[in-house]
């Protein structure tokens, strides 16, 4: 099988985002509907997946019940606050919002999230930047499970480093050209397959994680928004001219998993929607610039504030 590389994967998402803007389509190229897709055909922008039947339980969280969260960087919310655990390479804060709602709603929790996950590290060790290699995220998640939150898919394919890698760092980012925007010779149809295979992995894993706890109450939690929704700034690592393939990217990964929450039957956070007037290049941004130091949070990774409204979010939600 050939395999596809962060700047190819970027390359061709810029192809769909210029094909749609060019045939008027634009924001409707999630990739949805493909032939074998597991993911379904999504759900529209308005939905939130809170209502959705099936795999989450209806019953209220008790007090001392087990709740296990699942996910990458934006999850662990690595530099947040004065503690952060480097002992195996995830640095998970003890400030992030799993520990919030934790704390909020008085659950035992484990979090297994971790800088760096894909979906593929639900089933399978990962190895971390400091060398060790952790277990599956699923092996955290059992019958006795009460409540699982999942926020996984922006590592998937490279796609948040090949954004930030492969169109950032070769670049000024005060550049008036968009040197990503300018390889739309690209096959459209890989950037439409790259969004279908990170929908039906989050189904997988969704799936997974039911078939583990079936009675468990399971909330996928979106991401934010990063990337401004017209034009860009000296904080966003990316030239100006290609602010709207950052955008793009951000949209898209967001509605894969909105898409993967209604597909599987389970509930969804909207912390897009919520984080709206908050991104890199706002002036009250919840994502960190390249310049932030600890305790504030990892460059170009949540600040307190976005945590913090995440559980806010959550708390309403699990205890509505």
């Amino acid at each position: 099988m050939r395999r596809t590389s962060p700047r190819r994967t970027l390359r061709a998402v810029v192809a769909v985002t210029l094909v749609a803007a060019l045939t008027g389509c634009a924001g409707d190229g999630d990739g949805s509907g493909g032939a074998g897709d597991s993911g379904g055909s999504g759900g529209s922008a308005e939905s939130t997946g809170s209502d959705a039947s099936g795999g989450s339980s209806d019953a209220g969280l008790q007090v001392g019940g087990s709740y296990v969260a699942l996910g990458d960087s934006y999850t662990a919310a690595p530099l947040v606050g004065s503690s952060t655990d480097f002992t195996d390479g995830c640095f998970r804060s003890a400030e992030n919002y799993p520990a919030l709602v934790a704390e909020r709603l008085s659950l035992e929790l484990t979090d297994v999230s971790c800088g760096g996950a894909t979906t593929r590290d639900l089933a399978r060790g990962q190895a971390t930047m400091t060398g060790e290699t952790v277990p599956p995220q699923l092996d955290a998640v059992s019958a006795d499970t009460d409540l699982v939150t999942i926020s996984l898919g922006g590592n998937d394919f490279g796609l948040f480093a090949g954004l930030v890698q492969g169109c950032g760092w070769t670049v000024s980012r005060e550049q008036a050209d968009a040197p990503c925007a300018e390889v739309a010779g690209d096959d459209p149809a890989d950037a439409e397959r790259t969004m279908d295979r990170i929908r039906q992995r989050l189904v997988a894993g969704i799936d997974a994680v039911l078939e583990r706890a079936p009675q468990a109450r399971v909330v996928v939690v979106g991401y934010p928004q990063i990337a401004p929704e017209r034009g860009g700034c000296a904080s966003l690592p990316v030239a100006r001219g290609d602010a709207g393939v950052a955008r793009t990217v951000n949209e898209q990964l967001t509605e894969q998993l909105r898409a993967a929450a209604t597909a599987a039957g389970v509930e969804y956070v909207d912390v897009f929607a919520a984080t709206e007037g908050h991104d890199l290049c706002s002036d009250d941004p919840w994502i960190a610039d390249g310049s932030v130091r600890p305790p504030e949070a990892a460059p170009y990774h949540p600040l307190a504030p976005e945590q913090e409204m995440v559980a806010d979010l959550l708390v309403e939600l699990l205890a509505g």
